[in-house]
């Protein structure tokens, strides 16, 4: 649930390329007879691609593999159905409580996952500690976000991370050097402020009338000041929301449009927005998330620059990242196939699978530690690759908490943005929201 936006984007990206696949340890005996075996997986548009408003199933990730996997073993069928992401998670409850839902079920790693825990089957003994050492993010699908807690989905692919994004002609017209981007969030603002008085008229192009830049961020000042737990300890009640670090984050993000740097609109410009504003030129940067990626190579090129969100002054992480695993892959517990989904989903679970994942969707590094850096092409995520693997990540706070809580938190984050609610009253909010609905 890191951002609602998210699928449109995420189901608009499609990068064709070769296919390779891991093989080993799949095959099925040409002298077995096995029975055959049809696996339902349900997906909410985060494997499977649209391209011109259709299902893409020639280059879309998920597809590749059903039928890589089909061709090993023959006696299986994999039986995609794309469920629409504003009806999944209902469509998968109601399925779930009668007992005829998917065998597999792809949807959000953190509390998207941890809300269906009830019906999700524990995978910690199907994988020995040596392969779950292989992957990175399953703290994001354990139960209570507990070390010890049951492991409820396997983390595919190490996520996206928040970004700004510039274009390197304007920062070059106006005399500025980006050889060293702003290492803080008070000298990223004072960057913005000095290509206004350069006759820049929107320095950072700002649509933010769902409140999704707050939680991107947020989730980046608050892990500055409180490090990778930042988040998870707050749901767990060891550090609390309206905490100090919560009320300073709130007070800089403020600064964005209280500080003459965006576009006067940015307050009630929608999400739909923000991408094309920035591509047709409208401001110099944009604070957006690594699924954007592709796009902003394919419009800009060699003039696309990027630099994480910066942090705080004084902040004990200034190097850490907002962001983190978003899709995960689950086993039903009531799937009456359970031993081959398993199978499938350790298919999914190699490193070549994955790496598979990453070639095609050129939107986010894999999370396996034997991951073939090679497979990424786009500059912009060759250099997010590198932050992701030498800096410390924090997991955003709309990815770990309730649901009614992240949609009070999008509305405060747009509210606050307006000036209609106080960084003090909005943390003591979402205080009272989570005792509520944890």
């Amino acid at each position: 649930m890191m951002i609602k936006g998210r699928i449109g984007k995420a189901i608009s990206i499609i990068c064709a390329g070769a296919l390779v696949f891991a093989v080993s340890g799949y095959a099925t005996s040409a002298s077995a007879a096995p029975k055959k075996v049809t696996l339902k997986v349900w997906d909410p548009g985060l494997m499977g691609h649209l391209k011109d408003g259709a299902l893409d199933t020639k280059n879309s990730f998920i597809y590749k593999a059903k039928m890589a996997y089909e061709k090993l073993n023959p006696y299986v069928t994999i039986d995609i159905s794309e469920i629409d992401g504003g009806v999944s998670d209902t469509q998968f409850k109601a399925a779930s409580i009668a007992k005829n839902g998917p065998d597999i079920k792809i949807g959000f790693a953190g509390g998207n996952t941890l809300s269906f825990a009830a019906f999700l089957e524990p995978l910690d003994k199907y994988f020995t500690k040596t392969e779950l050492a292989l992957i990175k993010g399953t703290g994001t699908v354990r139960q209570g976000y507990d070390p010890t807690g049951p492991l409820l989905a396997m983390p595919y692919g190490a996520g996206s991370y928040f970004y700004v994004f510039y274009d390197k002609r304007v920062m070059a017209a106006n005399n500025i050097d980006m050889t060293n981007p702003p290492k803080t969030w008070e000298a990223f603002i004072a960057l913005a402020k000095k290509l206004k008085s350069a006759g820049v008229e929107t320095p950072i192009w700002e649509t933010n009338l769902e409140g999704y830049t707050g939680a991107w961020v947020i989730a980046s000042l608050v892990g500055g000041q409180l490090g990778p737990n930042a988040f998870y300890d707050m749901y767990t009640g060891k550090t609390k929301i309206d905490s100090a670090a919560m009320v300073k984050a709130y007070e800089g993000y403020q600064k964005l449009y209280t500080s003459g740097i965006t576009n006067a609109d940015a307050t009630t410009a929608g999400q739909g927005d923000r991408l094309n504003g920035f591509l047709a030129g409208k401001g110099a940067m944009i604070i957006d998330g690594g699924w954007d990626n592709d796009p902003i190579f394919k419009a800009l090129g060699a003039n696309a620059g990027t630099f994480a969100i910066p942090q705080l002054s004084g902040s004990k992480y200034p190097k850490i990242l907002a962001g983190g695993t978003n899709v995960a892959v689950s086993v039903t517990k009531y799937s009456k196939n359970k031993a081959e989904a398993i199978k499938f989903l350790k298919y999914l679970m190699q490193a070549k699978t994955i790496d598979t994942y990453v070639k095609i969707t050129q939107t986010e590094p894999s999370n396996h530690v034997n991951a073939d850096s090679s497979v990424i092409v786009n500059p912009l995520l060759k250099l997010q690759a590198k932050d992701v693997a030498k800096n410390p990540q924090v997991y955003p706070f709309d990815n770990i908490m309730p649901g009614p809580t992240n949609d009070l938190f999008y509305k405060l984050n747009a509210s606050v943005a307006l000036g209609q609610t106080t960084p003090a009253d909005a943390v003591k909010q979402l205080q009272a929201s989570l005792n509520e609905n944890k």
